[in-house]
């Protein structure tokens, strides 16, 4: 059994060695790991740290009885953005179970035995696609609320099920590798949602209420300056939105999430230009896009003129 390790890097090589010493404290004989790196063009000393990590990780191998337990890979490309890193990077995987992790992240004492350990229930069952567990802070505390259910999907979580906090996804490679993130107008980001949501069409996910992830956030980081990611990444969240109200199923989804997504399906339509489009599911989205458009437009042109940003 093997585990590949993906992480996208830019500019992060102060982080690298704490997420590889998480990664060493992990190995075990009775799997293989692989950590696969692409190096976003960094310019910064991250190609000199990654070389120094794969030089210790061969003093590492060493020193485990039998054949090698731990590859590290590097590879490197112009600036492109995570995602386009991540999808770069998904031919070089040969790992049964897939892992994102980002540079300032890093893993928990034995979690790699967790997700073996629940990787048995249900290695033999095809619908489901990843292995979701929870990620804490670097103050110890859950990144959003337990699960709720045992088998769920991405989107349900968040929109049927009142999830507000991240999770660690413990992908069947097999069925990951079908899937890609899409990028749209050549933008460098996009949710990693708009994929999981293709993915929940078709599968569903095996919830565990155990931590394997910490998260430290930094402040260059997506997740911290959500505004700019609007500002300069709109097709891909326009894309997002109007997925949710055109493909997925919005019967019984929280009220404030069902507006949640129209206020945002008609700020995306006006920051993108697109002309607005009623080929949604449901009545009751009809309705509300058409009670909201004007004010929801209104709104837009302050939070662009608010939130006016420079790439």
């Amino acid at each position: 059994m093997k585990i590949s390790v993906l992480t996208a890097t830019y500019n992060r090589a102060k982080y690298l060695n704490k997420l590889y010493k998480s990664i060493v404290n992990n190995i075990s004989s009775r799997y293989e790991v692989e950590w696969l790196i692409m190096d976003d063009g960094s310019t910064d000393d991250t190609e000199n740290i990654c070389n120094k990590l794969i030089y210790a990780d061969k003093s590492v191998n060493a020193n485990i009885s039998g054949n090698s337990r731990l590859q590290i890979k590097y590879f490197k490309q112009d600036n492109q953005g995570k995602m386009a890193a991540i999808n770069n990077l998904t031919e070089h995987v040969t790992g049964d179970l897939w892992i994102e992790c980002d540079s300032d992240d890093y893993f928990v004492e034995n979690c790699f035995y967790k997700i073996m350990e629940q990787y048995k229930k249900i290695e033999n069952q095809d619908n489901i696609y990843a292995l979701a567990f929870l990620k804490q802070d670097q103050n110890g505390k859950n990144m959003g609320n337990n699960f709720k259910n045992d088998i769920s999907t991405m989107y349900d979580l968040y929109f049927k099920e009142a999830e507000d906090g991240e999770k660690a996804l413990v992908f069947l490679t097999k069925i990951r590798k079908n899937y890609k993130y899409e990028l749209e107008n050549n933008e460098r980001f996009v949710t990693e949602a708009r994929m999981y949501h293709k993915m929940d069409l078709e599968h569903k996910i095996k919830c565990v209420n155990e931590t394997i992830m910490i998260c430290e956030y930094q402040d260059g980081g997506y997740s911290k300056n959500i505004s700019k990611q609007f500002i300069n990444y709109p097709f891909g969240y326009y894309k997002y939105f109007y997925e949710i109200l055109a493909y997925m199923d919005t019967k019984n989804i929280e009220s404030a999430k069902r507006l949640y997504v129209i206020k945002h399906y008609i700020l995306f339509t006006y920051l993108t230009r697109k002309r607005l489009s009623l080929k949604v599911k449901g009545i009751e989205n009809k309705v509300l896009i058409l009670l909201m458009y004007i004010p929801g437009v209104i709104k837009s042109r302050k939070y662009k003129k608010d939130n006016q940003i420079k790439k």
